[in-house]
């Protein structure tokens, strides 16, 4: 089930491993400066922040570019609430995350390395600039910019903008960032999980990291297994496992779940029965058309509401959204208070039908993406929760307990 890749070694609630120990672990960098994007190519490695790039290829795009000016911007904003991936990473192997980085800097020709921290993370900002001390091979200038806690912050767009003007907002694009980004420069903004990874292919190969993966997929990733930060545990798993396989290793009974929100707020609702055999790995759910996201199986127990959660979620991503385009500030505010009135059993005519247009009206005319996750995750859950939902609206009444003020597991 687990690789033993990124989370070999000390246990990581012991804290940050130093570089002494990290270098005695693993060994020295390899100089790969000519050879690491063919590596990272046939690793077949893909970005663990949500969009699942090929990590090869995103390296290539800004190479060919630079001129000794790109930009590397190591993303650990973290801003998916119920993750706990990248915090645990930075926190407990930031010599990793830095190994990547700096790689990285040299394969693209970096004049810069920034590492974007989530300013909400515990104590990773201060772990990261612990760690940096303790380096003396930075390829390039290197500064820490703090994240803001919010959704939207770790958008890469945003946290060009912030590197920019200190806004940690989505733009309207394009030119993207590989294009030109901080400062004007060709900027590669990766995800700190991934950038830990290429610091074990590099020591260890492209053939090391597949084998880490079952069937088709490569190599491992950190899985948050999570209904609210109470209630959270960070796995690192083969690729190709299942999510029931997940699950289990996290001690949750898969019997007492009736559906899991894969992929975070920005995933979609899949019925538990549904679930358990689905595999992590985002190019096979892709062709189901859902997506493994940034790693986060959101638990519904049987005895919660999803049409209750749903709402909760719709009213957070609404108030988390940019608030500079029309569908985040009219159509996220609408889709969030009609299905509050239909959690409420209080809705309104025809607010269900309001809800599925209004959703599928949004995607696509958003002036960031904010919109077409936050559609796609309602959308998701007006077909698990259909029997539900029409239990709202028609017969104004919800088949699961009274909720407890205070007392739902699903928090954030």
């Amino acid at each position: 089930m687990t690789g033993g890749a990124l989370l070999a070694g000390p246990e990581p609630a012991l804290g940050m491993e130093g570089a002494a120990a990290h270098v005695a672990r693993l060994g020295p960098l390899p100089g790969l400066e000519r050879r690491l994007i063919g590596v990272l190519d046939r690793s077949e490695l893909r970005g663990r922040g949500g969009a699942s790039f090929p990590v090869g290829a995103k390296w290539q795009s800004i190479a060919q570019r630079s001129r000794g000016t790109a930009v590397v911007l190591a993303n650990g904003a973290e801003g998916e609430a119920l993750s706990g991936k990248d915090r645990l990473l930075m926190e407990s192997r930031p010599h990793l995350v830095i190994d990547g980085a700096f790689l990285a800097a040299r394969a693209v020709k970096a004049g810069e390395v920034i590492f974007y921290i989530g300013e909400d993370l515990g104590h990773a900002e201060e772990t990261m600039r612990r760690a940096l001390a303790e380096r003396g091979d930075a390829p390039a200038r290197v500064r820490l910019l703090a994240a803001p806690a919010r959704y939207v912050a770790g958008e890469e767009s945003a946290a060009v903008h912030c590197a920019n003007e200190g806004v940690a907002l989505p733009v309207t694009t394009p030119p993207r960032p590989y294009e030109r980004g901080v400062g004007g420069h060709p900027t590669l903004v990766q995800n700190v999980e991934t950038l830990a990874h290429v610091g074990l292919i590099a020591r260890f190969g492209d053939a090391w990291f597949r084998d880490l993966g079952r069937d088709s997929a490569a190599g491992t990733a950190l899985v948050t297994v999570s209904s609210g930060k109470p209630d959270r545990t960070v796995l690192e798993v083969a690729l190709g496992s299942s999510v029931g396989d997940a699950v289990d290793a996290a001690g949750r009974s898969v019997g007492g779940v009736g559906a899991i929100l894969l992929g975070g707020f920005f995933g979609g609702w899949v019925a538990a029965a549904e679930a358990w055999r689905l595999p992590l790995d985002s190019v096979a759910l892709r062709a189901t058309g859902r997506s493994l996201g940034c790693g986060v199986l959101g638990l519904l127990d049987n005895d919660e509401c999803g049409v209750r959660v749903t709402a909760r979620i719709a009213g957070y991503l609404a108030e988390q959204s940019a608030q500079q385009c029309g569908p985040c500030v009219f159509g996220l505010r609408a889709i969030a208070e009609a299905l509050h009135r239909i959690a409420a059993c209080r809705p309104q005519s025809h607010d269900a039908a309001r809800v599925l247009s209004w959703a599928i009206e949004v995607r696509g005319r958003g002036a960031c993406r904010h919109p077409d996750g936050a559609a796609g995750m309602v959308l998701s859950a007006f077909q698990v929760f259909d029997s539900e939902v029409t239990r709202h609206t028609q017969r104004l009444s919800c088949s699961m307990p009274p909720p407890v003020p205070g007392a739902t597991r699903w928090t954030w």
